[in-house]
C-alpha cells in the first residue's frame, strides 16, 4: 500500500497528539534509545500500557524498536518529524505574509484621512 505524504502527516500528528507519546518522543531525544521497561517506569505506566504507546509511534514510523535477548528497545527514526516540521514552516510562512499584508493595510488606513 502507498502512503501519500498527507498519509504520512496525519498518523504523525495522531501519534503525536497524546501527552505521552510527545514526551517519549522528547525522552528519546535525549537519551537515543530506552527499553520499554525503563519508558514504563519513567511514566508510571504499566508495561502494556508502554507497548501500546510504542506501538502508535512505530506504526506512524516516528520510532522503531528492535528485540534484544528480552529487551525491548526503542529509538526514535526521525523521518517522519521532518516531514511534520516542513507542513509547520509551509503554513507559518503564509501566515507571516498574510499577517504583513495586513499590517500593510492597516498602516495605509491609518496613513489615509478621512
Amino acid at each position: 500500500m502507498v502512503h501519500s505524504p498527507r498519509d504520512d502527516l496525519d498518523r504523525t500528528l495522531g501519534a503525536l497528539a497524546d501527552p505521552t507519546r510527545r514526551r517519549l518522543v522528547e525522552m528519546l531525544g535525549e537519551r537515543g534509545e530506552a527499553s520499554i521497561t525503563a519508558i514504563a517506569e519513567r511514566f508510571a505506566i504499566t508495561l502494556t500500557g508502554a507497548r501500546k504507546h510504542v506501538r502508535v509511534l512505530e506504526e506512524a514510523e516516528i520510532v522503531q524498536s528492535v528485540k534484544r535477548g528480552r529487551t525491548r528497545t526503542c529509538s526514535l527514526t526521525g523521518r517522519p518529524l521532518v516531514g511534520a516540521m516542513t507542513w509547520f514552516d509551509t503554513y507559518g510562512q503564509m501566515l507571516a505574509a498574510r499577517l504583513d499584508r495586513l499590517g500593510e493595510l492597516v498602516e495605509q488606513q491609518e496613513g489615509d484621512p478621512q
